[in-house]
């Protein structure tokens, strides 16, 4: 009687065990299918963002420079659908967020033309400001995923 009960104890831990380790194991396989790594994301609306230093006497430049060069350019791009910028006044600090049809069509555009264009709208800013250097600093870039 009391070898039965032991086994029947050991029994019911092995089971114990066994759910606990197949409910783990189904855990884990749903999280890493749910799971999309972003560098092999190629679909979908994704906002590039940039954080600039801009300087309270280099905004006007800094605007006028967005409008007469990255404006037209970026509306010629294939997959461009919009930008915003904005600008934090305490910081000196610019936010432009530019809306991409996909990361795919986005990362298409060759460096080779972006460098280009950024040369461009740099001059811009120098001529109009009367100075030798680019007053705005990048501080951050990155890319958000559009949600919902």
């Amino acid at each position: 009687m009391k070898l039965n009960l032991n086994l029947r104890i050991k029994f019911q831990k092995f089971c114990l065990i066994l759910t606990c380790l197949v409910v783990l194991n189904f855990q884990s396989d749903l999280s890493s299918l749910q799971a999309l790594p972003m560098d092999n994301y190629q679909g979908g609306i994704v906002i590039e963002e940039l954080r600039l230093k801009v300087p309270a006497d280099a905004k006007v430049a800094w605007l006028n420079a967005e409008k007469e060069i990255w404006d037209p350019w970026l509306s010629s791009q294939e997959g461009f659908l919009g930008r915003q910028l904005f600008w934090d006044k305490e910081k000196e600090e610019a936010l432009i967020l530019v809306t991409w049809e996909s990361k795919k069509l986005w990362k298409s555009i060759p460096m080779s033309k972006v460098n280009v264009v950024q040369e461009r709208f740099e001059n811009n800013v120098k001529t109009a400001l009367k100075i030798e250097e680019n007053p705005f600093q990048l501080i951050y870039e990155g890319e958000l995923d559009k949600q919902g």
